[in-house]
């Protein structure tokens, strides 16, 4: 995730991170790694790729962290202009990403929830809704889905827990992921929860504090 727009790296490097969407009985849990690259160097742990958009509404991002300040900035907007209709905004978004010739040049890739819908929005103008409940994007993504989705049907595991255990299985395993999880968690009143688990001395998710 390069700090500014005038350094760019290869794709892969630009998604160096993990976010992933789990929803299950009615709860949305989005969580993201902090860890922050540029080529092979670790330039921050612990930044937050996890946000509330507007209240029921959270968003996570893998790519350019500029580029993706810039887009939720432009989602907030079409909530304003189509207030409670999420996929509506989220196909508005995506439409003016992939033709404003501004917004075409951002790299990065989003996930947007709320208490009953989620989607993937990248810039060539998709919007993907999982037919599980499942997202995962980022250098991770693909290890921590994987994971997700073989817990998901799990009895008695909350959406939180299939998300913790599979974000730790992709940190484990992707170079890109650090286990400094962020995230926030969507109940089914659309109420939201944030907090972060930290990585403790010996690189296991450790503590908690209220965000």
């Amino acid at each position: 995730m390069s700090a500014s727009a005038s350094t760019r790296h290869d794709a892969k490097t630009m998604s160096a991170t993990t976010v992933l969407c789990v929803r299950k009985d009615g709860v949305t849990t989005i969580m993201a790694d902090g860890q922050v690259t540029m080529g092979s160097e670790i330039v921050k742990p612990n930044v937050k790729k996890v946000r509330v958009i507007e209240p029921g509404v959270v968003g996570g991002f893998a790519g350019a962290t500029a580029d993706a300040f810039t887009l939720f900035e432009r989602l907030e907007q079409q909530l304003e202009a189509h207030p409670g209709q999420l996929t509506r905004a989220c196909v508005e978004l995506a439409k003016q990403w992939r033709t404003d010739k501004f917004l075409r040049k951002l790299e990065a890739t989003m996930i947007v929830a709320d208490k009953s819908s989620s989607f993937q929005i990248t810039g060539s103008g998709d919007v993907l809704e999982p037919h599980d409940g499942v997202i995962g994007i980022g250098s991770g993504g693909s290890y921590a889905l994987a994971a997700a989705r073989a817990l998901v049907d799990v009895p008695g595991m909350t959406s939180f827990e299939i998300a913790k255990k599979a974000m730790t299985i992709a940190a484990d395993t992707c170079v890109y992921t650090n286990h400094n999880f962020t995230y926030q968690i969507i109940g089914g009143d659309g109420a939201t929860t944030s907090a972060e688990e930290k990585e403790s001395e010996d690189g296991a998710s450790g503590k908690k504090s209220k965000a």
